[in-house]
């Protein structure tokens, strides 16, 4: 029912820990196909999806425009787009489908669920920063692409889909689904903490924040790649 879509460059070292987290949910029938849009990858990234027997796409760079190519060739009503670097917490399938039960059985609007952002180490400064990401999330249900996001197919297209965007293509797209189509579910998407390992927890973090500043003031999203570090 779910086709998984996950866009890579270069990630190699967490993918395979990425896709390990999903087998309980292939086991299970619930996730029906994974696709890997690939953005030019030049380590193992492709020996490891040959290896799992997912589906390889590789096109232009861009997150956005990556996501989007996965998105035309999924085949099945759900998708799940996740970031090669997060790993789903054991348990998130029944929550998933659970979730997908309700909007199924008309108790609940088409709408996406993001999962609670959580880092993969230890210390005060990472707990900080799963505090304000869940204090944004509660206050302007504002998930980030590294919290996955489950939503029906039918819903993606309704809302014109992901743009071919290098960067914010997650807050754009979570913006026109509007708060009311997007909730927070209990299991964690443990996301890699080696930007902020090597950027140092403040700077990254502050400069994350810059990055939605000019979001919001309709900077062009090429030049917030590059403040980003991602271009």
């Amino acid at each position: 029912m779910i086709s998984v879509i996950i866009p890579t460059l270069n990630a190699e070292t967490t993918l395979g820990e990425t896709l390990g987290a999903l087998v309980p949910a292939v086991v299970d029938g619930l996730v029906k196909e994974v696709i890997i849009s690939d953005g030019g990858s030049t380590d193992d990234t492709e020996k490891i999806v040959d290896i799992a027997g997912a589906t390889f796409l590789r096109g232009p760079r861009g997150r956005g425009c990556q996501i989007a190519a996965g998105v035309k060739v999924a085949k099945f009503p759900w998708l799940l787009v996740l970031h090669a670097d997060t790993v789903l917490t054991p348990g998130w399938e029944r929550e998933a489908a659970a979730f997908m039960e309700r909007i199924e059985g008309g108790r609940r609007a088409p709408s996406a669920a993001a999962f609670r952002f959580a880092l993969d180490d230890s210390g005060a400064m990472p707990r900080l920063l799963e505090t304000l990401v869940a204090a944004r999330c509660a206050l302007l249900a504002l998930p980030y692409g590294d919290q996955g996001l489950l939503l029906p197919a039918a819903l993606c297209r309704d809302v014109g889909g992901f743009k071919p965007m290098p960067l914010m293509e997650d807050v754009e797209f979570v913006r026109r689904l509007g708060r009311r189509r997007v909730t927070m579910l209990r299991a964690e998407a443990v996301t890699s903490a080696e930007r902020y390992r090597r950027s140092g927890y403040i700077a990254r973090s502050l400069r994350n924040v810059f990055c939605l500043m000019l979001f919001f003031l309709r900077v062009p999203p090429h030049v917030i790649a590059r403040v980003y570090g991602a271009a």
